[in-house]
């Protein structure tokens, strides 16, 4: 290596603070430490150590290009500058924005590589692998980076970084062999060996040049609906219901895969106990971060304790466990269901483990609740006509999407209302204490929707 670790965990130390990826941002970082493993043709697969104060400590991939001249394309994926021996300036970027190396990745899926301890693995024909395209990174990614390969396919590169199986790999592998519709198929991934333990690198699937992610059509719809001066949801030219309801029969279709491919079974009591248990934890956290929880944790407690009663028939299996508007897409085609990681917060076993359908349901009707509301956000000192047509665009939706999922599943989860009921609080608790600390002038949304599921109980 041209430059000494110590010199690379310098400048990356100083950078990775400012990535909009970075999970520690409002933490005391006590030191960072960087390994660097592999180095595939020109990029150096480095795994940094992150030390907060207190002890804790995450681990994140950073792919680095060591230049010795400056790229003037690349100077926004910049870390810095060092010199080594005997002086001669170098430039280290981000490897992933540097077009000339991004290819490697693929390359290593077609040939089923491995370099050190990197392998790469693929689910697709080998000639189906864009190795000859060039990429492009995706500026909205938050949690991870994702570079798109001449609209053929995406690498989704993950940052921080877990020990075990990545449920995203692990399911839509399954899902693909098995010839699932409503996902986006997976080609191929990384994994490395570090000491004792596997990690999850990236992961290669198809990119849908048609989509349309569900959020944005939804507050498209209601955006359209709210410009009309008379017309209720079900007259307006931009109904969402139609698609809604094809939504609830995707993600049926998909609940049926993974149950196909994972499993089913009833929860026991002690399953049973667990959750209902785990709900409660979060509410008493979640009421030392927003006060305003307290007027109506009486009434969530009950609502979950009647899911302890009412739940001698819950079904387990495999699930999204991160499931809203934001996480389907829409083609030409179909619903496609994208992003199996589950609830980023949660430890990898918790993600992994099987659950309840209906917690992925709760997440895609809270999800309506929220494009119906977003609007009026943006308005600002929205009427009463307005907020009429949010509840109403809403309910009108959330039942849809219901109904698809019934028909599709030959199931109706309305059925289960207590077990639905509790599903909804545990997430409306979240959003609660995401809106606390992130949009505090959205904290009203999730504590008007836990109001109302407690007057309804």
């Amino acid at each position: 290596m041209r430059i000494p670790t110590q010199d690379l965990a310098t400048l990356v130390a100083a950078w990775l603070p400012t990535q909009r990826w970075f999970g520690g941002k409002g933490r005391t970082i006590a030191g960072v430490q960087l390994d660097v493993p592999a180095e595939l043709d020109g990029t150096l697969i480095g795994v940094a150590t992150v030390t907060y104060e207190g002890g804790a400590t995450e681990l994140y991939q950073v792919p680095l290009a060591v230049h010795d001249a400056p790229a003037e394309s690349m100077e926004h994926a910049l870390l810095g500058t060092v010199h080594t021996p005997p002086g001669q300036p170098q430039w280290v970027y981000d490897a992933l924005h540097d077009k000339d190396l991004t290819g490697v990745w693929l390359v290593g899926i077609r040939d089923e590589a491995q370099v050190g301890p990197v392998r790469f693995s693929r689910t697709a024909d080998a000639d189906d692998i864009p190795v000859d395209k060039p990429s492009l990174v995706l500026t909205a990614e938050q949690s991870n980076t994702s570079l798109i390969y001449s609209d053929v396919a995406i690498l989704k590169v993950f940052r921080r970084l877990h020990v075990g199986t990545n449920p995203d790999i692990e399911v839509l592998e399954a899902l693909t062999r098995n010839g699932a519709e409503n996902v986006a198929r997976l080609m191929g991934h990384v994994e490395a060996s570090f000491g004792d333990h596997t990690y999850a690198l990236a992961m290669l699937q198809e990119f849908l040049t048609t989509a349309t992610d569900g959020w944005r059509l939804a507050k498209t719809s209601v955006r359209d609906l709210m410009a009309e001066a008379d017309l209720h949801a079900d007259e307006a030219g931009g109904d969402f219901a139609a698609e809604a309801e094809r939504l609830g029969a995707a993600v049926a279709a998909v609940h049926a895969e993974l149950a196909e491919a994972f499993g089913t079974s009833v929860a026991s009591p002690e399953d049973l106990a667990r959750i209902v248990t785990g709900m409660h934890a979060q509410l008493d956290e979640a009421l030392t971060i927003v006060p305003a929880l307290a007027e109506v944790a009486d009434g969530i407690r009950a609502v979950y304790d009647r899911l302890a009663e009412a739940g001698s028939e819950l079904s387990l299996q495999r699930i999204h466990g991160d499931l809203h508007l934001g996480q389907v897409l829409r083609t030409v085609l179909r619903w496609v269901v994208i992003d199996f990681e589950g609830a980023p917060a949660a430890p990898l076993e918790e993600r992994r483990r099987p659950d309840s359908p209906l917690r992925d349901l709760a997440g895609m009707l809270r999800s309506f609740d929220y494009a119906a509301r977003h609007r009026l956000m943006e308005v600002g000192n929205a009427t009463s006509q307005l907020e009429y047509r949010a509840d109403e665009w809403s309910r009108r939706n959330r039942d849809a999407f219901l109904t698809g999922y019934t028909a599709a599943a030959e199931s109706d989860p309305r059925d289960q209302d207590a077990a639905l009921r509790a599903f909804e609080a545990d997430k409306a608790v979240y959003e609660a204490v995401y809106e606390a600390r992130h949009r505090p002038d959205w904290g009203h949304l999730p504590l008007a929707a836990l109001a109302q599921l407690v007057g309804t109980a």
